[in-house]
């Protein structure tokens, strides 16, 4: 009979006694930012109490770099979700070294065995927005919800039909388009409008045969067209716009890349943005004046309420975008 007393009172003991240890009930992160161990590759995303912590681990490239809705399923192998409490304060040290301090212990751990996790991705945009009505995408904000997660628990497993993660971001440097002249260049051939810096361009292709005549426009009427404009039949889609980066200079003069009609594969391509398609008296407006002295012709070349876009992403050019002035020498 002793012995049976003792076992009962070493049990009281364990179950009584306040070392720190949490007894578990609800998992509430809400009010906590989420960090990453390595903003570089976002493989293991956590947030922090002073004795509790969750943590999710996935591969590299698993955020959207545009607005999506992503799904994954967790298998406690490539995708792993943790709950932790520890028998005192952590800190980032003892989620993300390689060796993780000796102290606190964890004293309680649920995984995720089963679920889905659901990830949804929108762009930040800079605020307040420039004046001249312009937008720049800083970074992305990631929604992170996990539905019908199972964990594994002391004691029986739980199911979760719906258990909220929250926000996570990442930062990106912002799109700006501005060109360090207003001199842009005309391929008559090609029937292109383009201006560019060092390593990155703004190209019309296909030009509307009706925005550079060697005719004055009156004073504030100039010719208009719209981006991606659809005309005849079969239909051909006139003034394509692009913004495009490069994984090197352009090379000189700049051209002999761009009046051409196969554009050379060097320098590579880093990135292409695309115009959005114009609406009449809307967006996405060309618009072009005319002047001259003597036989040289200037032509203004002005996007007025453009948008471009790359896969879901979208951002503004300034209301009045300046391409440049193209000139023209009439025979």
């Amino acid at each position: 009979m002793k012995k049976y007393v003792s076992l009962l009172f070493f049990a009281f003991l364990l179950n009584g006694c306040d070392d720190g240890d949490l007894t578990v009930e609800t998992i509430d992160f809400k009010d906590v930012t989420a960090t990453s161990c390595d903003p570089n590759t976002n493989t293991l995303i956590y947030k922090l109490k002073p004795q509790e912590a969750i943590i999710l681990q996935m591969p590299t490239g698993t955020l959207a770099t545009q607005p999506d809705t992503l799904t994954y399923n967790l298998n406690n192998s490539t995708y792993r979700f943790f709950y932790r409490t520890y028998d005192g304060a952590i800190t980032k040290s003892n989620i993300c070294d390689a060796i993780p301090p000796a102290t606190p212990n964890i004293n309680q751990e649920w995984y995720a065995i089963g679920g889905e996790i659901e990830i949804i991705t929108s762009a930040i945009y800079k605020t307040p927005p420039p004046s001249d009505g312009h937008t720049e995408i800083e970074g992305y904000n990631h929604n992170i919800t996990f539905n019908g997660i199972t964990f594994s628990k002391p004691g029986p497993t739980q199911v979760e039909d719906n258990f909220v993660f929250g926000d996570f971001k990442t930062t990106v440097s912002p799109v700006v388009i501005a060109f360090t002249d207003e001199v842009a260049k005309y391929c008559n051939v090609q029937k292109k409008v383009y201006n560019n810096n060092l390593s990155n361009s703004l190209v019309i292709e296909n030009l509307d045969k009706n925005l550079i005549q060697d005719v004055d426009t009156p004073i504030g009427q100039p010719r208009k067209s719209l981006i991606n404009l659809s005309s005849g039949s079969p239909a051909v889609v006139s003034n394509n716009v692009y913004y495009r980066t490069y994984n090197n200079n352009l090379p000189e003069p700049v051209k002999d890349y761009y009046c051409n009609d196969v554009t050379p594969t060097s320098p590579t391509v880093k990135e292409t943005w695309i115009g959005v398609t114009g609406k009449e008296n809307v967006s996405g407006i060309i618009e072009v004046t005319t002047t001259h002295t003597n036989q040289v012709y200037k032509h203004k070349v002005v996007l007025r309420n453009a948008s471009m876009k790359q896969g879901n992403s979208t951002f503004k050019l300034a209301t009045e975008f300046v391409l440049g002035t193209v000139t023209t020498i009439k025979p």
